[in-house]
């Protein structure tokens, strides 16, 4: 991601966010001014970001914490065209050793989508405030050659 980009990663977060959150009131009520200052403080800053770019412009993104997914995001007119599982293809190249992530519970498009991609999961409990919903850990581990 360039600095250039960030206005248009939040874009697609916010907009992707509120489509697949109808049940989190605090997604609902997130402004895109408010998404852009926590994507600023809190994700820019501690994670890498990788964007989808496509004719229509930037279309999705990854962000990365060493080997923790941190956020997946693709604009709701662009999913099930295969750019969440380049993004998450990527996420595996830069650590072969596995990837660990979370979702809601009821967010249970993703949690095909991570499925279908070889996640399990592993943990099953709250996520922080402000959502307080459920919230399920994954892991991928790439299979051992024997």
């Amino acid at each position: 991601m360039r600095d250039e980009d960030v206005k248009a990663v939040v874009q697609v977060w916010h907009t992707a966010g509120r489509t697949a959150y109808p049940f989190i009131d605090t997604w609902q009520r997130l402004t895109l001014d408010d998404a852009y200052s926590v994507f600023r403080q809190h994700i820019a800053p501690v994670c890498e970001v990788w964007v989808a770019e496509t004719e229509d412009g930037i279309v999705g993104y990854l962000a990365l914490k060493g080997s923790y997914v941190d956020r997946l995001y693709i604009s709701p007119l662009h999913q099930r065209r295969g750019i969440g599982s380049a993004l998450l293809t990527h996420a595996m190249e830069r650590s072969p050793t596995g990837l660990e992530l979370h979702t809601h519970q009821k967010n249970t498009q993703a949690r095909a989508f991570y499925e279908k991609h070889g996640f399990v999961a592993v943990t099953y409990g709250i996520s922080p405030p402000p959502e307080n919903e459920p919230d399920v850990e994954y892991h991928w581990r790439p299979l051992r050659a024997a």
